[in-house]
């Protein structure tokens, strides 16, 4: 089990070029299932991942709801192991996939948070002043909303993505997937403010300069980069919010707006338009909100979901 674990690491890095984080969630995913096969089933010869039955996971997954794990976290445990065994497969190193036949534990339905137009602006303005940290977060923020780019895709952005006179910027996504999404006149001056603000002395010489940095002029990364989203949203009546709830907004705020889906697909970087048919949820949510709020005989029929407005 030891070594075929390895080996799926490895080809998940080189083939599949997945990030340090999602390999991080598979070898654990992975150890910990594996850790359940020794204590609970002493008898399966460990070395050989081809002993490994249905029933066995099955029983892991008991176990994890024994533990209060949540169905989402179980959901993805129960996906590694089918990646897992996939991989073993192509290799010829087992006939069946004992995870392949297990139902994925049913997923709570909820929808992402989104600001409300009015919020968004708002958050916008809080980091005021002419100070290199402000106008970077500026930056930030701003570039978040214009585009929708996910905070790992944020803190990849390089001086020689960003295609101004074009209105464009260059993100890397999952998986190395590349894509060209538009970015606003005023996240392309608040851009250009912070830099402009840089010392030289600040930005450090290489290939690829990263347009946002920390106080030691190296390249910001996303825990940072939260912290700062987290900072300045706190101010906001609804609680502060990840740079994720950005993206969210972006792409229900552009849906409220008349933008087709495909489009959103787009500059999202969704593989499949499913993902983000989520959003047409969300815009109808605010929809019905406005309704409610400003209609003199609106009320809700029994069993309609009740909205709240997100505004104050």
């Amino acid at each position: 089990m030891d070594d075929a674990i390895r080996a799926f690491m490895t080809f998940l890095e080189l083939e599949r070029h997945a990030s340090q984080e999602t390999m991080r969630n598979y070898a654990s995913d992975l150890r910990q299932f594996q850790t359940f096969m020794k204590a609970e089933h002493p008898g399966v010869p460990l070395l050989d991942p081809a002993a490994v039955q249905t029933e066995s996971i099955r029983s892991y997954l008991h176990w994890l709801d024994r533990k209060r794990e949540k169905s989402t976290s179980m959901a993805r445990k129960l996906a590694s192991l089918r990646s897992f065994y996939r991989y073993l497969q192509r290799e010829g190193r087992v006939g069946l996939n004992p995870a392949e036949a297990i139902r994925t534990p049913k997923q709570p339905k909820h929808l992402p948070r989104v600001l409300s137009k009015d919020d968004a602006a708002a958050l916008m303005e809080f980091p005021a002043g002419e100070t290199g940290s402000s106008l970077r977060d500026s930056a930030l923020l701003e570039t978040l909303y214009s585009t929708g780019a996910r905070v790992s895709e944020l803190v990849g952005i390089n001086l020689d993505d960003l295609r101004a006179s074009e209105g464009l910027v260059h993100l890397r996504g999952k998986g190395r997937k590349e894509r060209i999404v538009p970015i606003g006149v005023v996240a392309l001056k608040a851009i250009h403010n912070y830099r402009a603000s840089l010392k030289p002395s600040t930005i450090k010489h290489r290939p690829s300069v990263p347009i946002f940095l920390n106080l030691r002029g190296g390249r910001l990364t996303t825990r940072s980069v939260a912290r700062i989203v987290a900072r300045y949203s706190n101010r906001l009546t609804g609680g502060s919010v990840s740079p994720h709830t950005l993206r969210h907004s972006f792409a229900t705020h552009l849906l409220d707006e008349g933008a087709d889906l495909r489009s959103i697909q787009e500059m999202l970087g969704h593989v499949s338009l499913s993902t983000t048919q989520k959003y047409t949820h969300l815009a109808t949510d605010q929809l019905l909100a406005v309704y409610d709020k400003t209609h003199p005989r609106a009320g809700r029929p029994a069993g309609a979901r009740m909205v709240k407005d997100d505004k104050p």
